[in-house]
């Protein structure tokens, strides 16, 4: 059953919280007991039902189309579909009508968000040879009058007359110290930035910090075309509620709360191209740039960093708007456990036409709801639920994704089993993913099953191995895309696919459908192969009667996590309270993947053995949540995961523990005994949230396991 863009969320997991009696969960249990009593099938049908499985996972991996990708493509890129805009509102519109002429159920959420826009833009230089001339803050080559504009959204609105410029390469610490070393004061001063690894608004919030009054930033590489567009918003969701939906009605923080006042920066940002950068770099006297911060671009020889005597006027004009945006959603209920999601989730919005970034993701995710679909015609109906998921306003910092993850926490951290999440499906070449490292096994056993787009007669696990010589699962600490909310704030296990690295048309008005058939995936085959893996990892999350994790990998990730912490901590800090946690929940690991196997097979479907194996799943699935903290880290409560999640220093180097790596951070500036102490509380929390896994997965309240 198919529902309007406007109407209101139903009370599933789709809406409001459920009742928090616990009678009534009583109740509910009482009634699942009642259900498998009922409806058991027998042991027959339950082998049955897992040649089945395997059988439909072929016919999946048949129904692949190129053409019908392709084609999905095109239509999602015919204009430009920035969040809060009218043909935003028609793709979504296009998505969900697809999603319901396939016959599946279709749900659309709405939220009030802020969100920015540009208005007004101009930049000038003065160059000490008395010339002065207009630089461009548009697109090279004309981008159409449909293109929003180059901007930063959120940055504030400012001008400055007769700043002088100067070049702080990436705008990092080490930086603005080779500058102070070299006598450069870059105080009221226009800062030129070239766009590195750190978020854009740390970069502008390190600039103000060292009293620049405006940063201009450029992305630099050979085939870069275009202007990158982006966020400097610091943190995710809609601003003004932060830890709740923006619902229609509900409560809103103003705009001048300190709180929101804080996650924008304090002065403004601009992107440019990299040719105005170069011509205002080439133009820069003073100390030498250093060697490391040269670029071929720059000519052939070295140039100063400034300040001047180039001066720049600039300004800017923006507006931070409320604006509607539309997550939109189908469901293929589950034949047994209907009550346990799995999630695929992918972002539809785009600063420009967004053939890469989102929508070639998009157009797979709408390629999968056609394979189900034309699998629900043959008889299939998976054994848990399946919820595609289409989010608006990612790009403004996960907008769409975190207030619904906000309104539905506690259901999503009972019943959903996992998320699995694709952003851009396709840049480039190779294959690429992270993942919380209980899916490890999945993601290998899945990436041997299907075919390398790029190399014939091979799997996509075959090139994994000849290109890189171990398969290298990346992790997930990072807030690049939308598994964010749901591993770093709800603790769901999530994975992350995609198929190569950059691409030189990123957030620019040249990422569109023409760029995707002459250079990213001419064939769509990267993109067929996205289909695959992605589609496959939810079909055995889905029908997999054990679910398909497996904690061994986690704890020997943990191990040599910690095997790495001991070189970066210094004096009286023990590391033994991890150490110990880890050999317990390594223990308790074993004993979850011993009791899986032998589940597995199982072919019975007596009454307790299936309650047996719900509870297993149960604790397989929760155990994850058990790496949360209630309180959230320290200064950043929304932030809870304690193994995943961005350090609050961005110049740290450690992508796990981000309690313990903020607290390594906060402790150069601070005596000696307090540091130390410090770190130490949080690598207690880290071992805390350890034990808690390990009772998760035993499944019991005390300390021995559960039986």
């Amino acid at each position: 059953m198919s529902q309007p863009l406007s109407s209101k969320p139903p009370t599933t997991i789709f809406g409001s919280v459920p009742p928090p009696h616990w009678t009534i969960l009583f109740l509910l249990f009482l009634c699942t007991l009642g259900f498998y009593t009922l409806h058991l099938p027998s042991s027959a049908a339950a082998f049955s039902n897992v040649r089945n499985a395997l059988r439909f996972h072929k016919i999946y991996l048949s129904f692949a189309t190129n053409a019908t990708v392709s084609a999905y493509l095109q239509a999602l890129t015919l204009h430009p579909h920035l969040a809060g805009t009218q043909p935003a509102l028609q793709t979504a519109r296009y998505v969900q009508s697809h999603f319901a002429d396939l016959g599946l159920r279709t749900h659309t959420v709405e939220y009030r968000a802020l969100l920015s826009y540009p208005l007004h833009a101009s930049l000038s230089a003065h160059f000490s040879d008395g010339s002065a001339r207009e630089l461009p803050l548009v697109e090279p080559g004309g981008a159409g009058a449909e293109v929003v504009r180059p901007y930063h959204a959120y940055s504030p609105s400012g001008a400055v007359a007769g700043a002088q410029a100067v070049y702080v390469n990436k705008g990092r610490e080490e930086d603005y110290l080779a500058l102070r070393k070299a006598g450069v004061d870059v105080k009221g001063c226009v800062a030129v930035v070239r766009r590195g690894e750190e978020s854009r608004g740390g970069v502008v919030a390190r600039a103000a910090r060292e009293g620049a009054v405006v940063v201009l930033m450029y992305t630099e590489g050979e085939r870069v075309s275009g202007v990158e567009r982006g966020t400097v918003m610091k943190g995710l969701g809609d601003p003004l509620t932060p830890g709740w939906g923006g619902v229609e009605g509900g409560e809103a923080l103003n705009l001048e709360d300190s709180q929101i006042f804080d996650r924008f920066p304090k002065i403004p940002s601009m992107p440019i191209s990299p040719e105005v950068a170069y011509s205002i770099l080439r133009s820069l006297e003073g100390p030498q740039m250093p060697h490391h911060w040269w670029s071929n671009a720059l000519g052939p020889k070295l140039v100063g960093v400034g300040p001047g005597p180039t001066v720049l006027n600039f300004t800017y004009q923006g507006e931070k708007k409320m604006a509607t945006i539309h997550n939109v959603f189908a469901v293929i209920r589950g034949s047994e456990e209907p009550d346990r999601f799995v999630l695929l989730g992918n972002h539809r919005d785009a600063w420009t036409y967004g053939a890469v970034d989102p929508n070639s993701g998009t157009a797979v995710l709408l390629d999968i709801a056609r394979r189900y679909a034309l699998m629900i015609r043959q008889g299939w109906q998976p054994r848990r639920t399946i919820v595609l998921c289409s989010w608006d306003a990612e790009e403004f910092g996960m907008i769409g994704s975190t207030e619904w993850v906000e309104q539905n926490l506690l259901n999503l951290g009972s019943k959903v089993v996992a998320y699995l999440n694709v952003d851009c499906a396709v840049q480039g070449p190779g294959f690429f993913a992270g993942a919380t490292p209980q899916l490890d096994n999945l993601l290998i056993e899945v990436a041997k099953k299907v075919k390398d787009p790029d190399s014939v007669g091979m799997t996509i696990y075959d090139n994994w191995m000849i290109t890189n010589k171990v398969i290298n699962i990346q992790r997930l600490s990072g807030v690049d895309s939308d598994f964010a909310p749901f591993l770093q704030h709800a603790g769901v296990p999530s994975v992350d696919l995609y198929y190569g690295r950059d691409f030189p048309v990123y957030h620019t008005a040249f990422d569109s459908y023409n760029w995707m058939t002459n250079y990213g995936d001419p064939l769509f085959q990267r993109h067929v192969a996205v289909a695959g893996v992605w589609g496959l990892l939810a079909l055995h999350l889905a029908d997999d009667t054990i679910l398909p994790f497996n904690y061994v990998s986690y704890a020997e990730q943990l191990r040599n996590y910690t095997n790495l912490l001991h070189t970066l901590v210094k004096g009286n800090v023990s590391l033994d309270p991890i150490a110990a946690s880890i050999q317990e929940f390594a223990s308790a690991a074993e004993e979850a993947e011993e009791e899986s196997m032998k589940l597995r097979e199982e072919e019975s479907n007596s009454q307790f053995l299936v309650l047996k194996k719900r509870t297993l799943n149960d604790r397989l699935m929760l155990a994850e949540r058990s790496f949360l903290d209630a309180d959230g880290l320290q200064g950043r409560p929304w932030f809870k995961h304690l193994v995943y999640g961005p350090p609050g220093d961005s110049e740290s180097k450690l992508v796990f523990f981000p309690g313990i790596a903020d607290a390594i951070s906060a402790s150069t500036r601070m005596k000696r005994k307090e540091g130390e102490a410090a770190i130490q509380h949080e690598v207690w929390k880290v071992a805390r949230a350890i034990e808690r896994a390990s009772s998760a997965l035993r499944g019991g309240i005390f300390t021995e396991k559960w039986s």
